[in-house]
């Protein structure tokens, strides 16, 4: 799925499906339907809800999807944020579609701490500063404790992301009903809280006007992830699976091996080989008996395995160190192999120390760093734009993918694409996690996926892990060992 700007966002309104033009009333109509349809869905009808109307298309939104709601039985209540003096006209349709009972409050201080609010208030159409009374409004909503969704966007936020540095007034959402796509603000660190959790409604915008347009921006969705998928033979064996390695864990830093190769063996490839220091071996072998030991005679990273050539991948940093030893033996490994590797940690540290082994980096490999490893490897950035830039230029210079872990999880590609995760969450904010999308994504490549496929499907099914380990153990309480449990490359 592409996410596009605020300018090819107000030109893919004006068709359907059909690719034909379509009456705003009509869009509104629609989009409405599906915000009604989530919320019904997903709101018990027992439970009070305020619309905080504003004076553009978001506000008829709202309006519409409160007459909808009050016919399916809902309690609905309307706080108009400018009064009925609507300047846009669908919005004054609205009004006048409301059926009778729906009562107009005008204290937002009075309402029930179990009331949820719908956010209706701005729209697509904000730049620059809010001005009142919509910034009185976002701070009184922001200082309630009452569940608040937001339509299509949280009011306050732009499609793009801002530049920094920035204090901005956006409602806190903890839902977000995104039409069609979601906006590029919400996968921005600076911005994208604001948004909480994203549920992206199709209205039935058209899809060769969708298809044509143009976007370096995508959000990746099941759609994408089914389409790369390998099917397994029903005659294949273990060789045709392909063989990962992993360079990973030193002396008291095994734990990073045992996560990556945990990993690793749930990614679908035929074998995994891992070199650890021998002195280190009874941990990793003891946890994971499917995994093949190669010893290195040091406490850290110190001789290349033998036979690296006849690997399909290798994934190494994970526990690594960055021992002056280790550095040298971490040059050699980089000359010595022409496959992809999957760089992480400590390699990455190692990188930013030694900028020079930058163009050893093998075609086509894997950088994972987050935000303070990728700093250190491209320094300081003024905007999220600036820092784009600055991936891209890295990502050309080593024709490698750079992977930066976070919310949303952004893949960016040499000629400047950038795919953004949908799944995961807060409670993978843990020591560990990193390595565990390591080991998966070297075993996805030794699968046999390239490695735009692998990244992709990596930190899907990465953050779905952890989706599923939030659900069983609560995001304070899930760990990075939860991931592996709850891991499917399916």
């Amino acid at each position: 799925m592409k996410i596009f700007t605020n300018e090819q966002i107000k030109e893919a309104d004006r068709y359907t499906v059909e690719n034909e033009p379509v009456a705003s009333i009509d869009l509104m109509e629609r989009a409405s339907d599906a915000i009604a349809g989530w919320i019904s869905e997903n709101i018990d009808k027992q439970i009070p809800l305020l619309f905080i109307v504003g004076k553009g298309n978001n506000g008829g939104d709202g309006l519409a999807v409160a007459r909808i709601l009050k016919q399916k039985g809902f309690e609905c209540s309307i706080y108009l944020a400018y009064g009925k003096n609507f300047p846009n006209e669908e919005c004054r349709i609205n009004l006048e579609r409301l059926p009778a009972g729906i009562p107009f409050i005008e204290n937002l201080n009075e309402i029930d701490k179990h009331t949820v609010i719908v956010d209706a208030l701005l729209g697509t159409g904000i730049s620059g500063n809010v001005k009142e009374p919509a910034a009185n409004i976002i701070s009184q909503v922001n200082s309630l404790t009452n569940k608040v969704i937001s339509i299509d966007l949280p009011s306050g936020m732009s499609t793009e992301p801002p530049t920094l540095p920035c204090s901005p007034q956006i409602i806190k959402a903890c839902v977000t009903l995104t039409l069609q796509f979601p906006k590029l603000a919400m996968m921005s660190p600076e911005t994208g809280e604001y948004a909480g959790t994203i549920i992206t409604l199709p209205i039935g915008l058209s899809k060769t006007y969708l298809e044509q347009t143009e976007s370096p921006y995508h959000y990746i969705d099941e759609t994408l992830i089914e389409s790369l998928k390998k099917r397994r033979s029903k005659f294949g064996y273990k060789n045709i699976y392909g063989h990962a390695l992993l360079v990973c864990g030193s002396k008291n830093m095994i734990g990073a091996a045992i996560l990556a190769t945990g990993a690793a063996l749930r990614s679908g490839c035929g074998l995994v080989s891992v070199h650890i220091p021998y002195d280190e071996r009874v941990a990793l072998q003891t946890k994971f008996p499917s995994a093949i030991l190669s010893f290195d005679k040091s406490g850290y990273f110190s001789e290349i395995p033998d036979e690296i050539c006849k690997y399909n991948a290798i994934g190494t940093g994970c526990g690594l160190g960055t021992h002056p030893e280790t550095m040298k033996t971490f040059e050699t490994l980089l000359k010595s192999v022409k496959i992809p590797m999957v760089i992480d940690a400590d390699a990455l540290n190692l990188l930013s120390m030694n900028k020079e082994l930058l163009k050893h980096i093998p075609e086509n490999s894997i950088l994972t760093p987050h935000l303070g490893e990728l700093k250190r490897l491209v320094g300081e950035w003024n905007s999220e734009e600036n820092k784009n830039r600055k991936i891209t230029n890295l990502s050309s210079e080593t024709k490698s993918i750079i992977v930066v872990k976070g919310a949303h999880t952004a893949i960016c590609l040499p000629d400047g694409e950038i795919y953004f995760n949908s799944t995961g969450n807060s409670g993978m904010a843990k020591g560990g996690s990193g390595d565990v999308l390591t080991g998966l994504i070297t075993g996805l490549l030794a699968r046999g996926y390239n490695s735009f496929e692998a990244s992709v499907l990596g930190v899907y099914f990465h953050g779905l892990a952890g989706d599923k380990a939030c659900e069983k153990y609560g995001c304070e309480s899930m760990n990075s060992l939860d991931l592996i449990e709850f891991l499917s490359a399916n």
